[in-house]
């Protein structure tokens, strides 16, 4: 069984600097990606490759997956209260077309970016946001994980209508767990990426790049 939460909150304690009205999360250099821990999802048969690169607008994370999943993140203190909205930049060059990401067997995604919240002492009690770049579904919608609803996969971009483009979204994560989750959270314990194919087969390719909070 895949349960993609066990991986999020173990893998590594994030050193951020806190700015006046923004948060940077991830530096995606090749000094930061050899510090970072992959976790291997239960079940799955292969890792997920990610290598850094640069454009124009600075660093990004790259990640294929080639029948594979796993994922990488950071355990940190994020005060919703003062800076409650994720930005997030990102491209999926090869996507995962036609597959059916409410089920089992077609719950895959080229790029996915989970925020989390701990309420309970053991990782599978924790409650997570799955913000997607969806390959088959539209904008907005947003349903339980097939494998547990204590993670909502809620989509932020899709390749229906941006396919191998780069695309900046935002959202009010506070806003997202009162809305999803019922819960009044005011500090968030950990993000993390995530490129996964292992249900599906398939193969993907996706970039990251300068995901942030910000007060607006």
């Amino acid at each position: 069984m895949k349960l993609v939460l066990k991986i999020l909150i173990t893998l590594l304690i994030a050193t951020v600097t806190p700015l006046a009205d923004e948060i940077k999360v991830f530096d995606f250099t090749e000094t930061e990606l050899s510090e970072l821990e992959v976790r291997k999802v239960r079940g799955s048969d292969n890792k997920t490759t990610y290598t850094v690169g640069t454009n124009e607008n600075g660093s990004f994370l790259k990640s294929v997956a080639d029948n594979a999943a796993s994922g990488l993140g950071k355990e940190i203190k994020i005060d919703l209260n003062k800076t409650p909205f994720i930005n997030i930049t990102w491209k999926v060059e090869k996507d995962l077309s036609g597959i059916k990401e409410d089920t089992k067997k077609g719950h895959d995604f080229a790029a996915r970016v989970f925020a989390v919240k701990k309420t309970g002492a053991t990782p599978l009690s924790n409650r997570a946001i799955n913000y997607v770049f969806s390959s088959n579904n539209n904008i907005g919608l947003n349903r339980p994980s097939p494998y547990t609803k204590k993670s909502i996969d809620y989509v932020l971009s899709t390749t229906k209508e941006n396919l191998n483009e780069w695309v900046t979204v935002k959202t009010n994560v506070k806003d997202d767990f009162k809305k999803f989750h019922n819960l009044d959270v005011n500090e968030l314990d950990g993000l993390a990426i995530m490129s996964d194919t292992d249900n599906s087969k398939m193969k993907s390719i996706a970039y990251f790049q300068n995901i942030y909070f910000s007060t607006e």
